[in-house]
């Protein structure tokens, strides 16, 4: 078992979890907010090592009494059906999903979650871009994306959440397939989701209409769905917001999304929500950024990509992406510490992209069943 590792603060908490759980290595994080006013571990931190208990075993965690200390030694990835896990209203179901993806595929059986809580914030990646965009990436390295699926059944807007997604994500016999993923192609089509919870259904057209106002000056293959939800499947709290995706000519997909703030139903709001009229053309502006930006992966999925990269076997691997964002460069750093794989980065001037190249650390998935 490799030493272990010991870091300081609290950013980046997911990440090195998530790393430190796939290559086995025993975790210490200390001074965790210790200079903050309310310092220590936050209660979708302690969600997150709750949630890695339920799919792995014999992982132990140890929180000193303020929460500024932890400590924590990975098991082995289990998987497992028919699991359940209550994200809670402080981050959204999107802050859980990136690492259990990732973890999904290098169980020793594939995985079945239930996720309940928010589905749509401001702060964390929706559902629907998971569901458009994230999870589609994984076919590039060899991932049976027939057999991956992100089934939203309650749609939960904040604050009172009350949303439920359904996760299932197959295991890879051994490892991944090294990509050579630079040609990031023509816009050929934007597809789209608006949608909209215990509020008038007429929120999600003025989003789409709003968009398509923007979006139809470029292209005319632009085609947004509208996603109303009432009654049971509509949460706790009402809310509405758009997701854009942009798919180019060599496959590659390119996201944004803009949700309202949180409408609070007994009237004290501190802040109004968003005119959907609004929401449909900053999204649409957004999307319009990301393609300007280049790269065959938006900003969001950066730090993803890189991950994927590393873990892939011991081959080249090259990859083109647009201005590097600050969380993508310290997952950069984290990888290097983790799995000492370490990324050439050579700027394109022509196109104003990045290529970064990559020789992978030859992950393989050690604990699934031998049939």
């Amino acid at each position: 078992m490799p030493a272990g590792l010991q870091l300081q603060g609290a950013q980046l908490f997911r990440h090195r979890l998530l790393l430190s759980t796939l290559t086995g290595t025993p975790l210490r994080i200390i001074d965790i907010r210790s200079d903050d006013a309310a310092p220590g571990l936050r209660d979708y931190e302690a969600s997150l090592l709750r949630l890695l208990e339920k799919v792995s075993n014999g992982c132990v965690v140890e929180i000193n009494e303020t929460g500024t200390k932890l400590r924590y030694k990975p098991g082995l990835l289990a998987g497992g059906r028919g699991l359940v896990h209550n994200c809670g209203t402080s981050r959204s179901i999107g802050y859980f999903l990136e690492p259990l993806i990732v973890l999904g595929l290098f169980g020793k059986a594939p995985l079945s979650i239930t996720l309940k809580g928010i589905t749509n914030d401001s702060k964390d990646p929706c559902v629907d871009t998971f569901r458009v965009t994230t999870l589609p990436m994984l076919k590039q390295f060899g991932v049976p994306i027939e057999d991956v699926q992100l089934k939203i059944k309650t749609r939960g807007a904040p604050p009172e959440g009350g949303g439920e997604v359904l996760l299932q994500v197959p295991i890879i016999q051994k490892d991944l397939t090294p990509v050579s993923w630079v040609d990031e192609g023509m816009v050929k089509r934007i597809r789209g989701v608006a949608y909209s919870t215990r509020v008038s259904p007429q929120m999600s057209n003025r989003m789409v209409d709003s968009a398509r106002g923007v979006l139809n000056h470029f292209l005319p293959d632009v085609y947004i769905f509208t996603d109303h939800y009432s009654g049971q499947g509509s949460g706790n709290s009402p809310g509405y917001g758009i997701t854009l995706v942009a798919e180019t000519t060599t496959g590659c997909l390119l996201s944004a999304e803009a949700v309202t703030n949180p409408v609070n139903q007994d009237g004290d709001e501190k802040q109004s929500p968003s005119l959907p009229e609004d929401l449909g053309t900053h999204a649409s502006r957004l999307l319009l950024e990301e393609i300007k930006q280049g790269g065959v992966v938006d900003s969001n999925h950066q730090g993803m990509l890189f991950l994927l990269c590393a873990l892939c076997p011991e081959d080249v691997c090259k990859v083109r992406v647009g201005k590097l964002t600050p969380h993508a460069i310290r997952i950069l750093r984290l990888i290097k510490e983790f799995l000492n794989v370490q990324f050439s980065i050579k700027p394109d001037p022509e196109t104003g992209t990045i290529i970064l190249v990559c020789v992978g650390s030859g992950y393989r998935n050690v604990t699934r069943k031998i049939s």
